[in-house]
């Protein structure tokens, strides 16, 4: 019973170390374009899922599209702590798609 009790204590500070990487934001900064006349934005948008490039594509693929705009690349995938820097220059297109 005493082993029980310990493989549960230490599975469950296990799972809590755990949560903060699980908890953690992925986005992406991408540039895109519109057509008739040409617009180009820089964004930066939250990707769900993986975070990977790759990822990033197939969602924001689907997202500016519905919108007029065509992906023409993903620049990079960061985290929580990548934000406040890019902020400035996504201007309005910060979180926006």
């Amino acid at each position: 019973m005493k082993h029980a009790l310990h493989i549960f204590v230490i599975t469950a500070a296990l799972n809590l170390t755990a949560l903060p990487v699980q908890a953690a934001g992925c986005y992406a900064d991408y540039k895109a374009k519109q057509e008739s006349p040409l617009r180009l934005h820089y964004g930066v948008a939250q990707i769900s899922g993986e975070c990977s490039k790759s990822s990033a594509r197939t969602q924001l693929s689907q997202r500016l599209a519905a919108q007029g705009w065509t992906l023409l690349n993903i620049v990079s995938v960061f985290g929580d702590d990548g934000l406040a820097q890019r902020k400035d220059s996504a201007g309005p297109n910060f979180l926006r798609f």
